[in-house]
């Protein structure tokens, strides 16, 4: 066996692209995210909306934004998520 140092690469992080439901907390945005996904019984596309909770360092982001949002380790309770960009104002 070789003694070089080799470390893991880190995976993937998640993305998703939603909309900004709210800025009223300091340094947070509320991203409401919808997914069309099959009904695991009937296979009709289906709406499923999910809320996560993102860190906006700047407070750039305002209410109705469409935002890129990437996967990052706790920040909070609630806090899983951070602003990478806004799309569209």
């Amino acid at each position: 066996m070789s003694e070089n140092t080799t470390t893991k690469p880190q995976g993937l992080r998640k993305t998703r692209v939603g909309v900004v439901t709210s800025t009223k907390m300091d340094k947070t945005i509320v991203v409401e995210y919808v997914a069309r996904v099959p009904h695991p019984k009937f296979k009709k596309i289906v709406k499923k909306s999910k809320k996560f909770y993102a860190h906006d360092e700047n407070d750039t982001a305002k209410v109705g934004d469409k935002v890129r949002i990437v996967e990052t380790r706790p920040l909070s309770r609630l806090k899983r998520w951070e602003l990478v960009e806004v799309i569209n104002h």
